[in-house]
């Protein structure tokens, strides 16, 4: 019966989606205020009816109800209850009521939060999210249904994949959804203001604070998926430029640029149809990720759900959706009145350059990620795009960017010196360089890019650490002075701070990681012995452990230096009972510094089992970094301007005329 209910109060969304989806546009093109009101109590029944349908699909997988059938294909009741409920969204359906479920609650969130917005404005962005629900709901229902029972119920289910089965991936769906559908309310905003003809300072205002926390939960997603990769793959790395993985990097690229745009139309009035666009396009990139995991057109270990049928459907939604909105852009855009000018050496002129490149990083890996599909459709050729690729091109514009996050804080607004702000750089250049010379004499004298990084990494952390001090006047002032000016400071500048350090301490592992690690790869029979990264690896016991729903291979690795024992690392090889899948479980000893990794193969008592070792150096720097740049987001997004957003436009009655 609760099934039931959530298919019906799913049907009942999608109606009510409907009706939000067109009658506050009419009522905003008639100025009908009852009309534009309806949107806003539309979005809150569509929101709490597809709590209430979400709701029954977790009770279905948390009671192990073995007549629906998502919960046949994807959970079983030996399963501990953590992934018994994400295995409510680790599969297609589920994922896609994750999806609706949290569009709703944006949804609800703007008409809740939105008193500050003119009714039209408000009605125009509601229609159009509400537009994007009808597509997804109706996906759902007539393609990908959650709730379709089975008849006789097995005893059983068939158990989730191994693979998703861990706290990482537990959590890493919701955020990258929240970060993804995040930008839908970005690109409603965008799409009411095509349609008024109006976009200012005040719009800039109400769009800030919905693209900086979609682009924070972004982050956190990226993030925890980076590091489920790291630690549960046993690959060694952090990053394989998986198409993927790309998909979840390039809205990400257009959202930063996105937010730095933003600021340039509140504080200068320009760049609008700039931010338009772009605002369009961190969607349009989400929904393009969301149809590269489900269309089959790619095979990836993320990509766990692979239906070409479903696949043409998300793919005609997002043709509509995306050639809609860059048709209304062409047509609207050219309406929109140019802004404030400015000189090129300026903080504007900083940020269009930030744009540029963050567009162009996005650009390469659209097509790195794209043109292997093409292609293959083409002629049938098959080829890898992998990272030597991204590895070429994406790292020296990367280069440029850092240049201009050290170099633009410290230019003034509408004109400047770019002498002056250098000058002001040059004891954090010199450390650079020094920073770099030594990774390239001291470290590896082969690896001169990699060094280049290194130097550019130190230099963000400096850059940004001086700024912050200029700004407050710390050492050159009284202390109470500095501490005054603290208190003053707006939280938007202290977030960017934190963001762009944070950004240079990402660089710093990733470059380390990637180029400075040390791996030993060889078979060990119990008590043999070798040398790595300065250690005596030694294989102490392989024992057998049962864990709830699956049977391990337990390796005993000791860590000895001159004869001290330095660490112990217990990697596992697992088989699932349910699914007889196998998975390796990394063992991680981690501090400040490094990583000391280690995973088990094949292998048996006779013939010896495979160890791999990693010696990954400043490695936990990547995803502390990456953490504190979403922190950064977050201190930004409390910043009192934010999140009162702009004042209400007045409404102007015309007085009849005499």
């Amino acid at each position: 019966m609760i099934p039931e209910l959530g298919h019906y109060a799913l049907i009942l969304a999608l109606a009510v989606a409907l009706v939000q989806a067109s009658l506050p546009l009419v009522g905003a093109a008639r100025g009908d205020v009852r009309l534009m009101t309806l949107g806003r109590t539309a979005a809150l029944t569509q929101a709490a009816l597809i709590v209430l349908s979400f709701a029954a699909l977790t009770e279905a997988y948390v009671t192990s109800d073995f007549s629906v059938a998502t919960v046949v294909a994807n959970s079983h009741s030996a399963k501990p209850l953590l992934y018994k409920i994400s295995g409510v969204w680790g599969n297609h359906e589920g994922s896609m009521m994750l999806w609706v479920l949290i569009l709703s609650v944006f949804g609800a969130a703007v008409a809740l939060f939105g008193e500050n917005l003119p009714d039209s404005l408000r009605a125009r962005a509601l229609a159009v999210q509400a537009w994007v629900g009808v597509g997804f709901l109706a996906f759902i229902l007539f393609t990908s249904n959650p709730f379709l029972r089975l008849s006789p119920a097995p005893p059983d289910g068939n158990g989730m994949n191994p693979l998703l089965q861990d706290p990482g991936l537990a959590f890493h769906p919701p955020l990258l959804y929240l970060g993804y559908v995040g930008f839908s309310v970005t690109f409603a905003f965008a799409i009411a203001a095509l349609i008024e003809g109006r976009v200012d300072a005040a719009w800039a205002r109400w769009v800030r604070p919905w693209t900086l926390a979609a682009w924070c939960f972004l982050t956190l997603g990226i993030t925890l998926g980076s590091w489920w990769s790291y630690y549960i793959l046993g690959w060694g790395g952090f990053w394989f430029w998986d198409p993927v993985e790309n998909a979840s990097l390039m809205p990400w690229l257009v959202g930063a640029a996105l937010l730095h745009s933003a600021i340039v139309v509140e504080k200068r009035d320009a760049l609008k149809s700039w931010t338009v666009l772009l605002s369009i396009l961190a969607f349009s990139l989400s929904l393009l990720g969301t149809f590269l995991v489900r269309s089959g057109v790619l095979t990836s270990v993320h990509a766990f759900a692979q239906d070409p049928a479903r696949g043409m459907f998300i793919l005609a939604f997002l043709v509509i959706v995306i050639g809609g909105a860059l048709g209304l852009y062409a047509w609207r855009a050219p309406t929109l009145q140019p802004g404030g000018r400015f000189q090129p050496v300026s903080r504007e002129g900083a940020l269009i350059v930030n744009n540029l490149l963050l567009c162009t990083l996005c650009a390469t890996v659209l097509l790195g990620t794209l043109y292997p599909l093409f292609l293959d459709l083409v002629n049938g050729a098959k080829v890898s795009v992998g990272p030597p690729f991204f590895n070429t091109t994406f790292v020296p514009i990367s280069f440029a960017l850092f240049a201009a996050m050290c170099v633009g804080p410290f230019l003034g607004w509408k004109r400047a010196e770019l002498w002056p702000a250098l000058v002001r750089l040059r004891a954090a250049f010199a450390v650079a360089v020094i920073g770099m010379i030594l990774a390239a004499t001291m470290i590896d004298r082969h690896a001169t890019l990699a060094a280049i990084a290194f130097g550019f990494g130190v230099w963000l952390i400096l850059a940004s650490i001086l700024e912050f001090a200029d700004r407050t006047k710390l050492g050159r002032a009284p202390w109470a002075e500095t501490r005054r000016r603290l208190a003053t400071l707006p939280r938007a500048s202290i977030g960017m701070t934190i963001s762009h350090t944070a950004v240079g301490f990402v660089v710093l592992g990733a470059v380390a990681t990637s180029t400075w690690n040390v791996e030993l790869i060889r078979t060990f029979r119990i008590g043999d012995s070798a040398p790595f990264a300065g250690w005596q690896a030694t294989l102490t016991n392989v024992e057998q452990v049962r864990g709830p729903n699956y049977d391990a291979e337990r390796a005993t690795i000791t860590l000895t230096r001159d004869g001290n024992p330095y660490v112990v690392l217990t990697p596992e090889r697992r088989m699932f009972r349910v699914q007889q899948r196998e998975t390796t479980e990394t063992s991680i000893r981690t501090n400040f510094l490094r990583d000391v990794y280690a995973t088990l193969g094949e292998g048996d008592a006779l013939k010896g089992w495979t160890i791999r070792l990693y010696d990954n150096p400043l490695a936990p720097w990547i995803w502390l970094g990456a953490a504190l740049c979403a922190l950064g987001g977050f201190v930004s997004l409390s910043d009192r301007r934010l999140r009162i957003g702009a004042p209400k436009r007045s409404r102007i009655v015309a007085q009849p005329a005499e």
